[in-house]
């Protein structure tokens, strides 16, 4: 009778630990990036899928993003650096709230002259359709050298109500007299749902 009773009470504490460590799995893992393999992604080049890491990807709640460039795009120095992303992406990003950084560890900071969110700023022809993109223009005040990675943090994002997959498409400019948006790559973000 005794053993029966140590059994059950076993069986159950047992099972009680489990439903506790199950339970914090999912908190644990809040962060996000690049998934690795990108099958069927509608980027024409592998090289052109760009790293990111997200914090929170939940809905409708507040993250940060680390849009990254590695040194093998920078062919030559930037002065600007543009951010297109579709307009069914209803997040709200701080323009108060980006820095970029380069370097090593991406640990010098450039300083930031002027960011500019332009909303329905451009069409981009997708899929046999028009869609319209905004455009998330960063000048920066001095220029990063050629072949330095970079990292554009963006903090105080408001993730949208409804998870997705979001395609941010990064073009670079160079200083000079008649700046060329070269395309870099793009970020493809996944959020929950």
């Amino acid at each position: 009778m005794a053993f029966s009773k140590l059994s059950k009470f076993t069986a159950l504490a047992s099972l009680a630990l489990a439903g506790t460590v199950l339970t914090a799995i999912p908190t644990l893992t809040f962060a996000q990036s690049n998934s690795g393999i990108t099958i069927f992604s509608g980027v024409n080049n592998r090289e052109d899928i760009l790293d990111y890491h997200i914090d929170f990807p939940n809905p409708n709640t507040r993250s940060r993003y680390k849009l990254r460039i590695p040194a093998t795009k920078l062919e030559l120095g930037v002065s600007q650096i543009v951010i297109l992303y579709p307009a069914y992406y209803r997040g709200r990003l701080d323009t108060d709230e980006i820095t970029v950084g380069y370097g090593s560890d991406y640990r010098e900071e450039a300083a930031i002259e002027e960011v500019v969110l332009e909303e329905n700023a451009i069409v981009l022809r997708e899929q046999g359709r028009d869609q319209p993109y905004h455009r998330l223009h960063i000048y920066l005040s001095e220029t990063i050298e050629a072949e330095n990675q970079v990292q554009i943090k963006l903090e105080n994002v408001r993730n949208p109500q409804w998870g997705g997959t979001f395609y941010f498409h990064a073009r670079l400019l160079s200083p000079g007299d008649v700046p060329l948006p070269r395309y870099a790559g793009t970020w493809i973000l996944t959020l929950n749902y």
